[in-house]
């Protein structure tokens, strides 16, 4: 039997809901303001601020290399998360608690201390070699990759718990190789937890600003760490665009996500 929230249920979830997106929706009428400051438009709603992120090249050259650093980080993180949920979940070691403990350390580590650790890292890196360094793309991803690769694990081991070990065991029993049950009987299983990874490491990525600060200087300067500059140095109307743009593709892509995954387990029943 499938109980229904009552209307004094929905009324406050929806309360809750407004309450809670009520300073994104204050930041769209920010972004039409004519004023080289930001402010509320009077009146006159104006374009200048959309029209200055697609002249300006710095906005540009930050959105791309945004999107660089995520996907590359995304892949990573979620291919070392993959492997060391699989490994964990076929071997069964002993210590797995303890295992599981430290790939989530990341995830509970103050900021500071990772920020700070990977800065001495990427350091140490740049002494041998000019790629995976400090103040480089490969550097940044790197350093995201360690940052974001728990919320990954977290995911993945949620959607393995959720697979029946009868079937591999039968697999394993016809004599089907590990490569061949992680390729035909395990992964299929766990799409949704992978593509859902894949997309949370992305956005966790994109928006990373605390480490993105201790490991960039001039080279390697990321959107958000744009935005920040913006902030600190003059509160450009800009960064309300920008913040609009962003809140824009957000939405759509967890609405075309929900459609998908919906759509999906349509075709599964």
């Amino acid at each position: 039997m499938i109980t229904r929230p009552g209307r004094l249920a929905a009324c406050l979830a929806a309360l809750v809901a407004v309450f809670l997106l009520m300073p994104l929706i204050a930041v769209i009428p920010v972004s039409f303001t004519p004023n080289r400051y930001l402010s509320l438009p009077e009146g006159d709603w104006s374009l200048r601020h959309y029209r200055a992120l697609l002249e300006n090249p710095a906005w540009i050259r930050g959105t791309a290399l945004s999107i660089g650093i995520g996907v590359a980080s995304s892949l990573l993180a979620t291919t070392l998360a993959l492997a060391f949920s699989l490994g964990i979940w076929i071997l069964q070691p002993r210590h797995a608690g303890v295992l599981m403990g430290i790939a989530l350390l990341p995830m509970v580590a103050p900021p500071v201390v990772s920020a700070l650790t990977l800065y001495f890292f990427l350091i140490t890196l740049s002494k041998i070699n000019n790629l995976v360094a400090y103040d480089t793309w490969a550097g940044v991803a790197l350093a995201h990759s360690v940052m974001i690769a728990p919320f990954a694990v977290v995911l993945i081991t949620v959607a393995l718990a959720q697979v029946d070990r009868r079937i591999d065991m039968a697999a394993r029993g016809m004599g089907a190789g590990l490569m061949v049950r992680v390729r035909s009987i395990i992964l299929p299983n766990i799409r949704f937890g992978l593509l859902s990874a894949l997309l949370l490491t992305f956005v966790l990525s994109w928006e990373e600003i605390g480490v993105t600060l201790f490991i960039t200087s001039v080279n390697a300067v990321t959107l958000p760490r744009l935005m920040w500059m913006g902030l600190r140095d003059n509160i450009d109307p800009a960064i309300a665009a920008i913040s609009v743009i962003l809140i824009f593709i957000v939405v759509v892509v967890i609405l075309a996500k929900t459609v998908w995954q919906h759509a999906a387990e349509g075709v599964q029943k």
